[in-house]
C-alpha cells in the first residue's frame, strides 16, 4: 500500500476526534475520505501531512515511517485546500513560484504557465491573490497541488467555492491528470457528484470513526441497510446529518 494508516488516534484534551482508524490507499487509486462535519477527515489529512501528531497509531506512506522519513516523503506528495491562504499581496505568479522553489521544480515558470493554462487561469498570472474570488483561489490551490508532479496528491474539498460548471471542469482535468501520470488521490468531499464521479473506494467516517468502507455502492448499501441498485451518497449524509440532530435534540 502506498498508502498504510493503523490504528491512527488523535486526542484534543476530552475530545477524540480519530479513533482508532485503520485504512490503506494502493498506487494509482482514488479513494474518497467521506463523512458529516466533524467526522475527523480533515484531522486525518492533517495528520498525514506531519501538521499535527497523531495521539497513538502509525502512518507509512511510500513504505516509510513519516515520523522518521519526513522530509523524504513531504518531497514526493502535494496537498491542497480551499482553506489555506496564500500571501495576499503577492501575484498568482510569485505565490506559485515560492512553492516551486520549495519543491525544486526545475523550468519552473514553464511549469506554472502550464498549469494555469490548464486550469483555466492564466489571465489572472499577474493579478495579487488578495483580488481573487474564492472560486479563482480554488483553481490556484490546484495549479499549487501539481507544481512538482506528486506520486500522492491529498485534496480537502477541491471542488469547493467553484460553480457547478467549473467543478465539472476540475474533476475531469484531475481525473486526466490521474490517469495520464498515475498519481495516487485522497480527497475529502461534501460533494457526492465529486466522490461518485472520481473515487474507486471510499472510506466513510462519523463521530471520528470508520462506518464502512468500499465501492460507493457498497458503503451506501451499508449504512442504509437497504439493497438497491444504486442508492445515492446523499441520503447517507442526510440519514446521518438527521441522527447527529436528534442526538442534540435528545441530549
Amino acid at each position: 500500500m502506498l498508502v498504510a494508516v493503523e490504528h491512527l488516534t488523535k486526542t484534543f484534551g476530552k475530545f477524540t476526534a480519530v479513533d482508532d482508524v485503520s485504512f490503506g490507499v494502493g498506487e494509482g487509486e482514488i479513494v474518497g475520505l467521506v463523512g458529516p462535519n466533524g467526522a475527523g477527515k480533515t484531522t486525518t489529512i492533517h495528520m498525514l501531512l506531519g501538521l499535527i501528531s497523531p495521539t497513538s497509531g502509525s502512518i507509512r506512506l511510500f513504505g516509510k515511517s513519516l515520523e522518521n522519513y519526513r522530509e523524504y516523503i513531504l518531497q514526493r506528495l502535494n496537498f491542497t485546500s480551499p482553506y489555506m491562504a496564500m500571501p495576499g499581496r503577492l501575484t498568482v505568479c510569485e505565490n506559485l513560484k515560492i512553492f516551486a522553489q520549495i519543491y525544486n521544480v526545475r523550468e519552473a515558470l514553464t511549469k506554472i504557465q502550464e498549469l494555469l493554462e490548464r486550469f483555466g487561469i492564466a489571465h489572472l498570472k499577474n493579478k495579487p491573490v488578495a483580488r481573487l474570488s474564492s472560486g479563482e483561489c480554488t483553481r490556484v490551490g490546484l495549479c499549487k497541488a501539481f507544481l512538482n508532479d506528486p506520486d500522492l496528491l491529498l485534496f480537502d474539498e477541491p471542488t469547493a467555492y467553484l460553480d457547478p460548471q467549473g467543478a465539472w471542469q476540475v474533476r475531469e482535468i484531475l481525473l486526466d491528470l490521474q490517469l495520464r501520470c498515475a498519481t495516487t488521490i485522497l480527497i475529502t468531499s461534501h460533494n457526492m457528484r465529486d466522490v461518485q464521479r472520481m473515487c474507486s473506494r471510499i472510506i466513510f467516517l462519523n463521530h471520528g470513526r470508520v462506518m464502512a468502507m468500499g465501492t460507493p455502492i457498497e458503503v451506501t448499501r451499508k449504512v442504509l441497510n437497504e439493497d438497491r441498485a444504486a442508492p445515492a451518497l446523499d441520503e447517507v449524509f442526510i440519514r446521518i446529518a438527521r441522527q447527529q440532530l436528534d442526538e442534540t435534540i435528545s441530549n
